[in-house]
């Protein structure tokens, strides 16, 4: 091995004898990942790369016939060493090291661009070095294989095979609660997390603005950071009143309406970058997971949305919630093509769950992965059993996903139902002839007992008790979530752990927040193609013929049955016109009057033939639910298994 050149061993001190750790070769002949248990200097032991020994084969004894290769030149240069230990410094909130955030990586990547293209270090080594301890070697090469897969794009597998054996193994990250660690995030997490959001266009260090992120942040300017190029999360604002200014209020007319009403405002700080970023940056939703803290007048005011789905600090949203804020957000992002912002207390754990969940959604992202993809956008995000959450739950997201993927695609092919009824279509003719009478819509009808689940849930909800984990099966939540402080800023100190009292910026509620749950119900519709892909993937036994129209109403549809309904009437003046039989071929006057007082007679259902078009029930023709349209109108469709001219023996209901 060549020496470097220096002093000699005599001239050494004890401490530079004693610095060693370990050196691992990320590209060939040029750049090195190594930890020092001091800081190395030119008589610090390096392994450079000797010429390797071939074997004697067939192939090389012909070679060697030839002119004879040029050696490669020995370097006798030391190598240059760089390290970001006491540069790029993680702000802990409890005993959470990392991973560092994409702030750090940009300038990381400026270092090493500076550093590797210096002319003074042609022909030498470069070496990126850390301490020796476990923290700092996992924060060391996590930020360098991030590197190669967000600005060299390689591939994460190359990324991550330098480190992949390192001994002792890179410790796992943690995350930013106060409760004891039972999740892990390794490296391999954050570097796929980070690869797979710039294969899905959500990251990218061209369009990254240092200085931006840097600045808002902070605690005294806002907060938030953008997570993807459609969500931002940020810690709650502050301020009084907390509830909905009304018109007849006077503070009404001193809410900001334009984008110089904000700056020229009186509000705090953090609040007006807020208001004045959302209000550039095309934010149509805010979304509040915590209580009431703040007046929503000031976003709407802006022409923002704003929309409260408040549940308990440190625990998990139900699953219905979290479907209806991923329907909200899939239409505000494609439809609309605006920006949502969410947030909770401190815009960490609430917030990265419902994010999170959407991500993994639409992008198919592991729960790992988003995890550690949202820390290295936003650190500290996702606490303690909401991990455990995103992970036991991720299956069903992605279901949701493919479900309404597949309601499209049915929605396509299908035959859509015209949401409004024509004059001509307002009186039709069954299969077996008689009249099919639509119902008022002035006044709600009753399903009838065959037909059930039209007055229940939709089927679309009750599915979501079924699908997800149990309760049981969740850990209990962690009372207070971890908070940033303005004091980080003032010294360069590092992030502590909230304690309350004079570290906030404002005035703060109590941690722990015990809030009522406040949602509305989901109305979704079940159309045709959402019941063929539940008969396609046979996951649940059919209860109910039922199905639901495009516009969301309930209508009845067609089905065989034998079962023979008894209704009985009495009507000796005619007055119940609308359950009685009428034969399409009657005429006015006489002829119509001789007509239906043999009508009036009570037949059987054995009295006339099956399709003959009068009076009893058809049990051998069925409709097409295509057909069998209500018009647009809520009610149940009559079929002839439970309407029709029934004499005095009738056989009863079986219902």
């Amino acid at each position: 091995m060549p020496q470097q050149h220096g002093p000699s061993h005599q001239e050494i001190t004890p401490a530079t004898t004693t610095s060693y750790g370990q050196v691992i070769e990320y590209i060939q002949d040029r750049l090195f990942l190594a930890s020092y248990t001091h800081p190395p200097n030119a008589h610090t032991p390096f392994p450079y790369p000797t010429q390797p020994s071939k074997s004697p084969t067939k192939r090389s004894a012909r070679a060697q016939q030839g002119p004879a290769p040029a050696p490669r030149p020995t370097r006798v240069l030391p190598p240059v060493y760089f390290s970001i230990d006491t540069a790029l410094l993680y702000n802990a909130f409890h005993a959470d090291f990392g991973p560092l955030h994409i702030g750090h990586l940009y300038r990381f990547a400026v270092t090493l661009h500076d550093v590797l293209g210096d002319p003074e270090n042609q022909g030498r080594y470069v070496v990126f070095w850390s301490n020796a301890d476990s923290r700092s070697r996992a924060n060391a090469a996590c930020l360098l294989a991030c590197y190669m897969v967000l600005i060299q794009a390689w591939p994460p597998h190359l990324a991550l095979a330098p480190i992949a054996q390192m001994d002792p193994p890179c410790m796992p990250f943690r995350d930013a609660g106060y409760s004891q660690a039972d999740y892990g995030l390794t490296i391999q997490d954050v570097v796929y997390g980070v690869w797979k959001a710039r294969e899905e266009a959500l990251v990218g260090l061209k369009t990254f603005d240092l200085e931006e992120y840097e600045t808002f942040e902070r605690v005294d300017m806002g907060d938030f950071n953008w997570i993807t190029p459609n969500f931002v999360a940020f810690a709650s604002p502050q301020h009084q009143p907390t509830t909905v200014i009304a018109p007849t209020d006077p503070l009404h007319a001193t809410l900001p309406r334009t984008l110089d009403d904000v700056y020229r405002s009186k509000l705090p700080q953090p609040f007006k970058n807020v208001l004045a970023h959302f209000t550039e940056r095309n934010i149509g939703l805010v979304v509040r997971l915590n209580s009431e803290l703040y007046s929503p007048s000031y976003f709407t005011a802006l022409r923002i949305k704003h929309l409260d789905m408040i549940f308990d600090d440190g625990t998990c949203p139900p699953l219905k919630l979290v479907r209806k804020f991923i329907n909200l957000a899939h239409e505000m992002i494609t439809v609309k093509n605006k920006g949502i912002a969410v947030h909770c207390k401190a815009g960490l754990g609430r917030t990265g769950c419902l994010i999170g969940a959407y991500l993994i959604y639409k992008h198919g992202f592991t729960a790992n992965e988003i995890i550690a993809y949202m820390r290295f956008m936003r650190p500290g995000m996702v606490v303690g059993p909401q991990q455990h959450w995103l992970h036991l739950n991720q299956g069903t997201f992605r279901e949701w996903w493919f479900e309404d993927c597949m309601k499209e695609k049915m929605a396509a092919i299908l035959p859509s139902t015209p949401s409004r009824s024509t004059a001509a279509n307002r009186q039709r003719l069954a299969s077996n002839g008689q009249t099919f009478t639509p119902p008022n819509g002035s006044q709600k009808r009753a399903a009838l007992g065959e037909i059930k689940m039209n007055e229940q849930q939709p089927a679309s909800e009750a599915r979501l008790s079924t699908l997800g984990v149990h309760d049981e099966n969740l850990p209990a939540p962690t009372p207070g979530q971890p908070r940033k402080t303005s004091k980080i800023y003032g010294g360069g100190s590092m992030r502590r752990p909230h304690v309350g009292g004079e570290n906030e910026p404002f005035d703060i509620h109590p941690d722990t927040e015990i809030v009522s749950m406040q949602q509305t119900t989901m109305a979704e519709s079940e159309s045709e193609g959402e019941m063929a892909l539940r008969v396609l993937g046979s996951r649940k036994a059919s209860i109910s013929p039922a199905s639901r129209r495009h516009d969301g109403k309930r209508r009845a549809v067609s089905c065989t049955t034998t079962t023979t309904t008894t209704t009985k009437w009495n009507d000796p003046d005619g007055s119940d016109i609308e359950n009685r039989m009428v034969r399409p071929d009657e005429a006015e006057g006489e002829v119509a009057a001789a007509a239906a007082a043999k009508e009036r007679r009570p037949k059987t259902p054995g009295s006339t033939k099956s399709g003959s078009g009068l009076g009893g029930i058809s049990v051998g023709k069925s409709r097409s639910p295509s057909r069998r349209s209500t018009d647009g109108k809520n009610g149940v469709r009559k079929t002839s298994g439970r309407v029709g001219s029934v004499g005095a023996n009738a056989v009863k209901s079986k219902a």
